[in-house]
């Protein structure tokens, strides 16, 4: 595994610069950050970040978006993220599935969807968890068979996020039957419209009383042939590709900078030995893991397809983020109180309730080590 040090140049800078002002400025004074990539669906948000240019920054100009390199998305992305931004809306569209259409998609799927996304006028969800296959992407039930134009979709897909609010999913399904005990095989994906005959949305309640995502039933979903991503039975291969885009930004370890910072702000002017300690030491974590994500993002600017990498990025930094609030649970002391005086108290009772999710979404720890130590043993062959 190659993490290069990567440092930001002078206009990396200066855009960092910009979108933070930007944020001060139109963000309110009371506004109460999301924990990383749980900030809340905002369509207005998201179209004003749009018209300043910053969705969908490395799409191609002549696909409607920015033609700006990986690293200068990560800068935009890492202060939207810093400062808890509600970017719900285009998050998924942007982050992972303009990827996958420049890579995968057809010429008139590029021409119709990219323009749309880079507007954040269109919105998609993930369509891979089943209620039988979560990090096990493998194990997918959800089928299609072929009818005449396209393809008939049955199945059921969980932990979708925003599904109730999103235009679109991207399916993976299987389009054949897994071939020589080759469970990769034989799996596609498909663009799903959400507001098609035959998709039913139902919210699942979290344990904060949130809903925000949903299990999403396809009873026989006509899906048309141009509606097909990449190659039919290439799924699997596709899907570790865009996994990368998905594991290694600075949502994987960001979620808990909101709770630092308003920590800082209630107990970081005259710490104890104890709390100047783990602040010393969060602070420490925090960058040393920025930078083997910077290092992941000027991977994929290069062509490069840093999965492994990427995995393990993953891996340490939700890791880094529950670590995070115990550390401040401890250090702080006093009950947990969500309806407390300070920010620090509600952020503190959110996190302790979303935080143990943190660590399965977009694969297990056990899964993402498995992939890093099969390609350290294969490194060292």
């Amino acid at each position: 595994m190659i993490f290069d040090p990567t440092p930001l140049s002078p206009a990396e800078e200066e855009l960092r610069a910009e979108v933070r002002a930007w944020l001060a400025d139109v963000l309110p004074a009371d506004f109460r950050p999301g924990l990383g990539l749980g900030g809340r669906h905002d369509p207005e948000f998201t179209r004003a970040l749009a018209r300043r240019g910053w969705i969908g920054m490395s799409i191609p100009t002549g696909y409607g978006g920015a033609g700006a390199s990986t690293v200068r998305r990560f800068v935009v992305v890492e202060e939207l993220l810093a400062a808890g931004a509600p970017i719900a809306a285009h998050w998924i569209a942007e982050r992972q599935t303009a990827p996958a259409l420049l890579r995968f998609g057809t010429e008139e799927q590029r021409r119709w969807f990219l323009p749309r996304i880079a507007a954040g006028e269109c919105w998609f969800s993930l369509g891979m968890s089943e209620p039988d296959a979560g990090s096990d992407l493998a194990s997918v039930r959800t089928a299609a068979s072929r009818v005449e134009g396209g393809w008939r979709v049955t199945g059921t897909k969980v932990w979708t996020t925003n599904a109730h609010l999103n235009h679109f999913a991207v399916v993976l399904c299987r389009t054949s039957p897994q071939g020589d005990g080759d469970r990769h095989a034989g799996l596609s994906q498909l663009i799903v419209d959400l507001g098609a005959d035959g998709v039913q949305v139902s919210p699942i309640p979290l344990i904060d009383g949130e809903e925000h995502v949903n299990e999403v039933v396809l009873d026989g979903v006509f899906v048309p042939d141009e509606r097909v991503l990449g190659e039919v039975g290439q799924g699997w291969r596709q899907v570790t590709a865009e996994l990368a885009h998905e594991r290694s930004g600075p949502d994987r370890y960001l979620s808990v900078l909101g709770l630092y910072r308003a920590f800082l702000a209630v107990h970081g002017r005259e710490p104890d030995d104890v709390r100047a300690a783990a602040i010393g030491r969060i602070g420490a974590q925090l960058w040393a893991i920025r930078q083997l994500s910077l290092a992941v993002a000027r991977s994929l600017e290069q062509g490069e397809a840093p999965a492994v990498e990427a995995s393990l990025v993953k891996d340490v930094g939700t890791t880094f983020e529950q670590q995070v609030v115990e550390t401040l649970r401890d250090v702080a002391g006093g009950e947990i109180d969500p309806g407390g005086p300070t920010m620090f108290d509600r952020l503190l009772a959110e996190c302790v309730l979303n935080a143990p999710t943190w660590t399965l979404r977009g694969g297990t720890t056990e899964v993402l080590r498995g992939i890093a130590a099969k390609a350290l043993t294969r490194s060292a062959r």
